[in-house]
């Protein structure tokens, strides 16, 4: 009996004691305090990790360099939703690819003054910074010599051209050292890319090589691109042999065969433009050599699986030039004006094309390149717009929201360049393309005011990063790009495609958030139905009857804490430009 009473003792003894050491005494007499919590193990960040240059890209990540987020010069503290119903989910550690600085391009022209003589048209174009402009633009490329005086052009250019129909006009051409103030010379062009900040891509005379009456034309053409890049003396890097030549709109299309003098046919043809490519790039590629520099030369592919209207020198163009110029080319050049051609479209379709298009003519022209045996080369996409009309499309906001989105798309198709076109054009009731009035609108518009895809591509730029990286939204209206910045913020651009707003929650994996986010909201306003003139920012516009905010730069950013999440509305088409703060 006293053996059990002593083992119960001895239990009792043993559950006090650790009853003891299972609490504290509270120093102040009161009870017992518990343990300490465990803190929670932070999560896993996985690191992010370059992928291979894309084929498709190559040189033109050469100039790639480390962004530093730039900052904003004010903040407006907004109360951000307390739900919403998409969600927008983004890696950081998933780089898809290091943004070239060649995606944000935009071209000049020869009709658009001096630019030099043109300080609020500097200024505006200094602030982009669209980092490459294109010169001297389109169709005039192939009528254009870039050394010749006005209506002094070389002995050997036909005083007439025949167009598609076989008609003989006036040649038109266009002279690189004309002063007047209405052109653009090649000096001051070099003067504007120097003045803003920019690089240049030139569009060598292709069209004199068939056009051309002397006994050689092609040698003729070649030896003066290669003049050209003989006196450009290393400024450019990016160069390409003629614009849109499968076309029946560009001169030397059809030539006079009884003025050729090396059997030319009366057609262009891709096999022939192939052949010349290689006279005009060795001839080119000397010339560099002889100056100490290094350059690129584009050659001309059609874009998209051609229709059954289309003539035989376009249903043939890729398949004939791509074995006849073989490795030569550097990289491909492409065009693309998206929407049908001079239709009346809605928003509705004008905003679905960018996805859609883009991924068409990337798998196209890849399929071209590999289906008839060569190897895949960088691709720029040096001309893009839309071809929409009737309703003031072209000048819109939502015009604007397109070309964000076709620089985003882009970049997911892994294209090199890309160069909007352009930054002035004509009023044309309201189916102007430039990016800048020209002074001709009805309404008073002073000239140079930035339309509505100018503030678009800014706001884009400053809040975009250096490497694109996966994001998804749940909402196929709501378009997603996010970016990182070397200095460690995130940046996602939203565009929302429909006519409702909608409210969209930001998650991202894989990174260290800071206390804020900081975001722009974009719209249209309330004049000229969908397709408004004008475009706010934050809330504010302009003060006339088309544009922007005069005080685009400074405007507060709105600002919102992320500790209770990243949510913020994207109104009815509209595009929200956003960073989040580093840790």
């Amino acid at each position: 009996m006293d053996f059990f009473m002593r083992l119960y003792a001895g239990l009792v003894t043993l559950l006090i004691l650790a009853i003891i050491c299972g609490c504290k005494k509270n120093s102040g007499g009161g009870g017992t305090v518990p343990d300490p919590p465990v803190p929670p193990v932070p999560p896993v960040i996985k690191p992010q990790v370059d992928p291979p240059v894309a084929k498709t890209i190559g040189f033109f990540l050469d100039d790639w360099q480390p962004k530093t987020f730039g900052g904003v010069t004010s903040v407006s503290n907004i109360t951000a939703p307390s739900t919403a119903g998409i969600t927008v989910s983004i890696d950081r550690s998933n780089v898809l690819t290091k943004v070239p600085v060649s995606i944000f391009g935009n071209n000049a022209n020869l009709w658009m003054t001096q630019m030099v003589t043109e300080p609020s048209l500097m200024q505006s174009i200094t602030n982009l910074k669209p980092n490459v402009i294109r010169f001297p633009g389109g169709s005039i490329s192939d009528v254009f010599f870039w050394n010749a005086l006005p209506n002094v052009p070389p002995a050997d250019a036909p005083t007439h051209l025949l167009n598609a129909s076989g008609t003989s006009n006036p040649a038109g051409f266009w002279y690189g050292k004309n002063p007047d103030g209405w052109t653009l010379s090649v000096d001051n062009y070099y003067k504007v890319l120097q003045q803003t900040g920019n690089k240049g891509i030139i569009t060598i005379n292709y069209g004199y090589a068939r056009y051309g009456t002397g006994t050689n034309p092609v040698a003729a053409a070649a030896h003066l691109a290669a003049d050209w890049v003989r006196y450009d003396k290393g400024r450019t890097k990016f160069w390409e042999i003629g614009n849109e030549n499968f076309g029946d709109w560009e001169a030397g299309y059809r030539i006079k065969t009884a003025d050729n003098k090396d059997g030319q046919p009366e057609y262009a043809t891709g096999q022939l433009y192939g052949q010349h490519f290689k006279v005009f790039a060795d001839s080119m590629r000397k010339a560099a050599t002889e100056v100490g520099t290094t350059i690129f030369i584009g050659a001309v592919l059609y874009d998209a699986t051609p229709e059954g209207w289309a003539t035989n020198t376009v249903k043939t163009w890729n398949s004939g030039l791509l074995p006849a110029a073989g490795s030569t080319p550097d990289f491909y050049v492409v065009h693309n004006y998206y929407t049908n051609f001079q239709t009346n479209a809605n928003a509705a379709e004008i905003l679905a094309t960018p996805q859609v298009v883009t991924k068409k003519m990337s798998d196209y022209v890849n399929q071209s390149v590999t289906g008839n045996a060569q190897t895949p080369k960088p691709i720029a996409l040096d001309e893009y717009n839309i071809f929409s009309q009737g309703s003031k499309q072209a000048v819109s906001h939502i015009n604007g929201l397109h070309a964000v989105m076709v620089i985003g798309e882009s970049l997911k198709n892994n294209f090199g360049l890309a160069a909007r076109w352009g930054f002035a054009n004509g009023w044309d009731n309201g189916n102007d393309h430039g990016m800048f009035s020209s002074g001709d609108e009805p309404d008073g518009v002073p000239k140079w005011t930035p339309r509505p895809a100018f503030y678009h591509m800014y706001f884009m730029q400053r809040f975009f990063g250096d490497r694109l990286v996966f994001s998804v939204s749940s909402d196929v209206d709501i378009v997603s790009y996010a970016t990182s910045f070397t200095s460690g913020e995130m940046g996602v651009v939203l565009v929302n495609k429909n006519a409702g707003s909608k409210t969209v929650e930001v998650k991202v994996d894989n990174f260290s958030m800071g206390a804020r986010f900081l975001w722009y909201t974009l719209t249209g306003s309330n004049d000229n139905g969908e397709f408004s003139r004008k475009t706010l920012v934050n809330g504010e516009g302009p003060t006339i009857a088309a544009g922007g905010p005069a005080n685009y730069q400074t405007i507060a950013a709105k600002a919102a804490p992320t500790a209770g999440g990243i949510r913020v509305e994207v109104p009815a088409r509209s595009a929200v430009y956003m960073v989040m703060e580093k840790k």
